[in-house]
């Protein structure tokens, strides 16, 4: 298996976010190329001590920046190579840069929203009004809008927390209407043939279809028991239970 896949595969299975994941394969693939393309197993404490001075040195990385390429390489080195790097003390520290946030008055706020795209208004409007991330803002699920309390809930935000806001008295309308036409869009895919559980369940169906044993199929669709994925032994397209026959396989059966 290459390298960045096993980081992929070690940072899965201990439930880091896809936007980590990304974050932490694209600094370990920085770290690699910076020093020649040679495998992190060759290298040490002195390479990644140069990488990080160089981060901050040379390409003026924040504090913040510089940190997480660091928590990047030691995940490789700890979790993906098993080596424990020593005490990183010759590194040339980012210094702190202090910005003040960028605040919009209410009037520029309102001509903002008043310019964005008929598409783009609600989610906009959304994001100002509950003070919300773009992720956040566009990965709400329906059970999260409450409009009788007129909250949201904001689940696995940024840190993998949840958290309760507002919902914004003149949106709820718009928020009602947004669900009822994407519950309406759903009841007509589902009836073309469209649904998500269909597309799931041909996905079993197929890979039984091809010869997937049982036991693969539960790990892939998430089953606790595997009697819940024995249903697709019903719906496979020949012999009982999903089996064929071993004459069928004997190359030199003949007719007759």
């Amino acid at each position: 298996m290459r390298l960045l896949d096993r980081v992929r595969e070690a940072m899965r299975l201990r439930h880091y976010s896809l936007g980590t994941e990304k974050v932490y394969v694209a600094w370990i693939r920085r770290f690699i190329l910076f020093h020649g393309k040679r495998h992190p197993s060759e290298m040490g404490k002195h390479e990644v001590e140069a990488f990080l001075s160089y981060l901050a040195a040379r390409r003026g990385v924040s504090p913040s920046t510089q940190n997480q390429a660091l928590q990047a390489l030691l995940f490789l080195y700890r979790h993906v190579l098993e080596i424990e790097l020593p005490w990183l003390d010759d590194v040339i520290r980012a210094k702190p840069k202090r910005r003040l946030p960028v605040v919009l008055s209410r009037d520029e706020v309102r001509a903002l929203l008043n310019a964005v795209t008929p598409m783009a208004s609600l989610p906009a409007s959304v994001m100002y009004g509950s003070g919300l991330r773009v992720l956040e803002c566009l990965r709400p699920r329906v059970g999260d809008l409450d409009f009788r309390t007129r909250a949201i809930r904001v689940y696995a935000g940024k840190g993998g927390k949840d958290r309760m806001t507002v919902l914004p008295d003149n949106l709820a309308e718009r928020l009602r209407a947004q669900v009822d036409s994407v519950s309406m869009q759903h009841q007509q895919d589902l009836a073309a043939g469209l649904g998500a559980a269909k597309l799931r369940h041909s996905f079993a169906t197929h890979l039984l279809e091809g010869g997937t044993d049982i036991r693969t199929i539960q790990q892939l669709l998430g089953h606790s028991s595997v009697q819940t994925t024995m249903i697709y032994t019903h719906v496979v397209g020949h012999g009982a239970l999903g089996a064929r026959s071993p004459l069928d396989f004997c190359v030199d059966h003949r007719d007759g």
